[in-house]
């Protein structure tokens, strides 16, 4: 299966090239602000694309999935799937999704540090291959410069339950956006992770996609 991860696309959809594979994701942020137009401007590219399987959540910019959720599904079309603390199996593989992050100014999906994210982190079933979140794990793949240096924006408890899943030997992948710069691959305890950032600090997508065969 050839898996091919995007993130954070922020309207930019034309100028994105996408190669084809067998499921093509989006770890949220296809908006800036989250109105009817932009999902439904995403959607008519989204859709359009060759993959066979296309599954998308929502970020912090996409604010009609948190404020109107139906209304919001209702624009995404059929073969589109849509995951926000649900799971799909594609072709024997569980895929789970959720869009929450750590409090980001004031933005849709955002939750305190604590126990309301670990709460949300303990719904990923444990038999779960490809985790989509929208924000990384603490530590991976997440680094902000600072004017003292960098600091590591993702959630602790989110790498908590990572960590505990992977101990289970099921967890292949988790892909993730948000932190722009943080774009890139990395792995750790048998995992890979992928910050599939396609916008740069500046929301220009210069990022290609990025490509994994499982």
């Amino acid at each position: 299966m050839r898996v091919v991860c995007i993130s954070d696309t922020h309207n930019c959809n034309g100028q994105i090239s996408v190669p084809d594979g067998d499921v093509l994701v989006h770890s949220g942020d296809a908006t800036i602000t989250g109105t009817v137009d932009e999902i439904k401007n995403f959607n008519t590219w989204f859709s359009a694309l060759p993959h066979r399987y296309k599954v998308f959540i929502a970020g912090n910019h996409d604010w009609l999935f948190e404020r109107e959720n139906a209304a919001a599904r209702e624009l995404l079309s059929d073969d589109i799937i849509y995951l926000q603390d649900t799971a799909a199996e594609i072709e024997g593989l569980k895929f789970y999704g959720s869009p929450w992050q750590p409090r980001f100014f004031d933005w849709a999906f955002n939750l305190d540090r604590g126990p309301e994210l670990a709460a949300k982190w303990a719904q990923i079933p444990a038999d779960t291959s490809l985790l989509i979140t929208h924000g990384p794990p603490n530590g991976i793949l997440d680094e902000v410069p600072r004017r003292s240096g960098t600091s590591a924006e993702g959630c602790a408890d989110l790498r908590k339950r990572v960590e505990q899943i992977a101990a289970g030997g099921k967890l292949i992948l988790h892909i993730f956006g948000h932190i722009h710069c943080g774009y890139g691959t990395h792995e750790e305890f048998g995992i890979k992770f992928i910050n599939a950032s396609t916008c740069n600090e500046s929301y220009r997508p210069t990022n290609p996609p990025i490509i994994l065969d499982i």
